[in-house]
């Protein structure tokens, strides 16, 4: 005899369909069910860990284990006290709606929207403290009431393509964000969809016009790109053209380094654009052009509210910015500068040797000059990059440094910031760095120094203009 048999003896109906059975049955003559498999009711009631002592349901008298009561089965009271409603509760739709009359429990009092069950109060599963759910379009509680159906809370406006149901086409020539390429850009660059801050315009230019090309770079280390470039070509009155090319670098110890070094390129290449038509020696029209730069830096500080007061990184001094300047016109190559920028020639063929137009006004220089300190002693000590003139109404005394050239053979002028000379100081680096068809291909030649300055370290802004220069033909118009 098999321990099962004291069971089927017991068991009146079928455990599967409720059909009667007869004593000795070992299967259901209706449905089939293998009797032999019924669980032994249990023996023991369990305990809780806690001490609690608590009535668990018995098996019934057909041996099988007792189901748990449902709210509503049976008297009682709730977590909070109160009784529970009469009535059984259903799962299934429209019964469950009296249920919802049942009292609030004091988590809904205090003004939690938790939910129980599929769609409606009583259900078997509780969103309590574990699980809130939040009332609103898209959750539970703002379903069809009696609908039954569970509705998942609305989507994180934060998440990309969703706009927390308020979701709305861009406008037409709106900006997408670079990030989640969904939302689109508000005034102050932010994507009003994910929060991404967007790339500012300056962070990296390039330009391209016809014999000049430049480009600027905010470099790996820098917050922002304080730097800025202008390039133009006009004709002298003879009507031979004149190409023009302007690096500025804003310093950064300066209030609004990124508006002074804009602020001078503009003014700069707009006088060179206005003197040089008329007439006005190239030498000449630098020299008065990195004037007018000065004195479009100097107004800056006389502006209210220059301080920027909502400019974390903002300093107290002065706006400030260093210049350097090419002009191409007939055979003659001018330069002009104040600071720390440089202008370099590279000639074309490579045969001649590579020179530097331009001497820093820097402490560095000073003590080379001085005949202090050897050049390698004086750029290696920590106050070499130290300026000593600038464009700004806190400079000691403005002098503004020109020079005129005839080169003999083509070639190419590099106008850089510092930001790339660091990582080419020597004319020979430089020459080397600059591709060989820099002359045919400017833009390339300026993104190759960019790249090059990047790829060592990229610690400051990075600007370099690419003016190629081309000995004049004998008989052709000169300035």
């Amino acid at each position: 005899m098999t321990p099962q048999m004291p069971q089927q003896a017991a068991r009146s109906k079928c455990p599967g369909c409720e059909e009667p059975l007869e004593s000795g049955d070992l299967f259901c003559g209706a449905c089939g069910y293998d009797l032999s498999v019924v669980p032994e009711p249990p023996r023991d009631r369990p305990t809780v860990a806690m001490g609690t002592q608590v009535d668990w349901p018995e098996a019934d008298g057909s041996g099988r284990p007792g189901t748990s009561q449902r709210p509503g089965e049976v008297p009682g009271t709730d977590s909070g006290g109160r009784e529970l409603p009469g009535a059984a509760v259903r799962f299934d739709g429209p019964a469950a709606a009296p249920a919802a009359a049942a009292a609030p429990s004091p988590v809904q009092e205090a003004g939690a929207a938790a939910r129980v069950g599929p769609g409606a109060p009583g259900g078997p599963e509780a969103t309590g403290p574990e699980a809130p759910r939040t009332a609103g379009p898209g959750s539970a509680s703002g379903s069809a009431p009696g609908s039954g159906d569970f509705e998942p809370a609305a989507p994180d406006p934060r998440a990309a393509g969703h706009s927390g149901g308020h979701a709305t086409a861009p406008p037409p020539g709106a900006k997408l964000c670079v990030a989640c390429r969904a939302g689109h850009v508000d005034p102050d660059g932010y994507c009003e969809n994910c929060g991404h801050a967007q790339p500012r315009e300056r962070d990296h230019m390039e330009q391209e016009l016809g014999s000049v090309a430049a480009v600027s770079d905010r470099g790996l280390r820098h917050h922002r790109n304080e730097d800025s470039f202008a390039v133009s070509s006009t004709a002298l009155p003879d009507g031979s053209p004149a190409v023009i090319a302007i690096v500025c670098d804003g310093v950064s110890s300066a209030t609004r380094p990124d508006d002074a070094s804009s602020a001078a390129a503009s003014s700069a290449n707009e006088h060179l654009l206005e003197s040089l038509p008329r007439g006005t020696h190239p030498q000449q029209a630098m020299h008065d052009a990195i004037l007018a730069a000065a004195s479009a830096v100097n107004s800056l500080a006389a502006e209210p509210g220059a301080a920027m007061e909502h400019d974390p990184h903002r300093h107290q001094n002065a706006p400030a910015c260093t210049l350097v300047g090419a002009v191409a016109a007939g055979d003659l190559l001018v330069v002009g500068w104040v600071g720390d920028s440089r202008a370099y020639w590279v000639p074309d063929d490579r045969g001649g040797p590579p020179a530097r137009l331009t001497e820093d006004d820097s402490w560095a220089a000073q003590m080379v000059s001085a005949g202090l300190m050897s050049e390698a002693e004086a750029y290696a000590d920590e106050r070499a990059h130290a300026i000593t003139g600038w464009l700004g109404a806190d400079a000691y005394e403005l002098e503004p440094h020109t020079a005129s050239f005839k080169p003999d053979r083509p070639g190419v002028v590099v106008v850089c910031t510092d930001g790339l000379w660091n990582y080419a100081e020597a004319p020979e680096d430089m020459a080397q760095v600059l591709p060989a068809d820099a002359a045919g291909r400017p833009l390339h030649g300026a993104r190759v120094l960019v790249g090059h300055a990047l790829d060592g370290g990229g610690h400051d802004n990075v600007t370099v203009a690419v003016l190629p220069f081309a000995v004049p033909r004998q008989g052709a118009g000169s300035a």
